[in-house]
């Protein structure tokens, strides 16, 4: 337990006081941040804010998981790497979007379609890594699909390739579905890094207690199959550390915005250890705030274009503006009130996930 506790501790360290120096580093490079024009008035204050804080969170999260490996002498895990190759990888496509904005000088950066391709191409080479290197039959990833466990639902049943093909789409489907939920989220002061320091503590305990019941230990019926728990446990808790440490100057007012190089890559790296710890259903409940925020947009979208049809051309929102956070502002609620309320909501989603998880090992035990 060791690993964990050195690597939340380094990391938390350098979100607190990298987070500062890089304020300074990106005050004086001019790394500001725009605002869209059509959102609440209230945010046109932080107009010049630095962002791109996402750096600080993968670097943090990369340098806790070394240090913890490094100060015990225990090599790293192809489970540990695969996750932190995502969130890297992701995380790299968010700071393309960013470094485009400071560029251009606008709140828009890459195209729907170039921000797409990008998670694309990262998520297929995880997918296909993730499903070799077994050790002891066991491989990082499952071909099942899972909500506590393994489910009877496996996606190689039609043939290897298939299943690979297959895996591979419900891979993509969860990286993009995760990375964008915390990337809509991420719109007020606080908000992504306080709810997603939650989630990922609540996948540092469920990795934790996988090893404890590991097959590889203590063979039984409630045991999990999942190659490397303990590593995993090690990068939730140095992200989950970070995210801590970032949000000291991330809470309102915001000195610093992680940008989408930090909540692409956070959701990236929630996705990757979900498939790793064979919970990716259960990431629905953990993740719950991330969900709502996801369906509110899509619920807009659909309704203004159903409407807009049927209506001469005009459509009609359900909400004032999505996400759905800013619809709240727009209704005179203050953003700091929004973030605490979103914060319970969140807490609630990550107890409910994580009591589930544990009645079920009670269930099978």
């Amino acid at each position: 337990m060791r690993l964990v506790v050195i690597g939340a501790f380094v990391a938390f360290l350098i979100g607190l006081l990298g987070t500062r120096s890089y304020i300074t580093l990106a005050t004086r490079r001019g790394w500001a941040q725009f605002i869209r024009e059509d959102g609440p008035t209230s945010h046109h204050s932080k107009r010049g804010t630095p962002q791109m804080g996402g750096l600080v969170i993968i670097g943090g999260s990369l340098a806790g998981y070394a240090a913890a490996h490094l100060l015990t002498w225990t090599p790293p895990t192809v489970s540990g790497l695969l996750v932190l190759f995502l969130m890297v990888g992701v995380g790299f496509v968010g700071f393309l979007d960013d470094w485009t904005k400071i560029r251009r000088e606008r709140s828009l950066g890459l195209r729907s379609w170039e921000k797409l391709i990008g998670q694309t191409v990262v998520a297929v080479v995880f997918a296909v890594l993730a499903s070799r290197f077994a050790r002891d039959g066991v491989t990082p990833a499952s071909y099942n699909i899972s909500f506590v466990r393994d489910t009877a639902v496996d996606l190689a049943h039609f043939g290897p390739l298939i299943g690979v093909v297959l895996f591979v789409v419900w891979a993509n489907l969860m990286i993009a579905g995760a990375s964008n939920g915390v990337n809509l989220t991420d719109g007020l002061d606080g908000l992504a890094a306080g709810a997603s320091a939650m989630v990922f503590g609540a996948y540092s305990l469920i990795a934790i207690w996988q090893y404890n019941q590991s097959c590889r230990q203590d063979p039984s019926a409630q045991c999990y199959e999942v190659r490397d728990p303990l590593d995993l446990a090690v990068v939730a808790a140095c992200v989950m550390g970070v995210c801590f440490g970032f949000l000291w100057w991330n809470a309102s007012p915001a000195r610093l915005f992680m940008g989408d190089t930090g909540s692409l890559g956070l959701g990236a790296a929630l996705a990757g250890l979900a498939i790793m710890t064979r919970t990716e259903l259960l990431l629905v409940i953990l993740g719950g705030l991330f969900v709502i925020q996801t369906t509110a947009v899509m619920l807009q979208v659909s309704y203004f274009k159903l409407t807009k049809r049927s209506n001469g051309g005009v459509g009609k929102r359900l909400f004032r503006m999505t996400p759905i956070h800013h619809h709240f502002e727009l209704l005179g609620w203050e953003q700091i009130t929004i973030t605490i309320r979103f914060w319970i909501i969140c807490g609630l989603c990550v107890a409910t996930g994580l009591g589930i998880f544990y009645a079920e090992w009670l269930i099978v035990s």
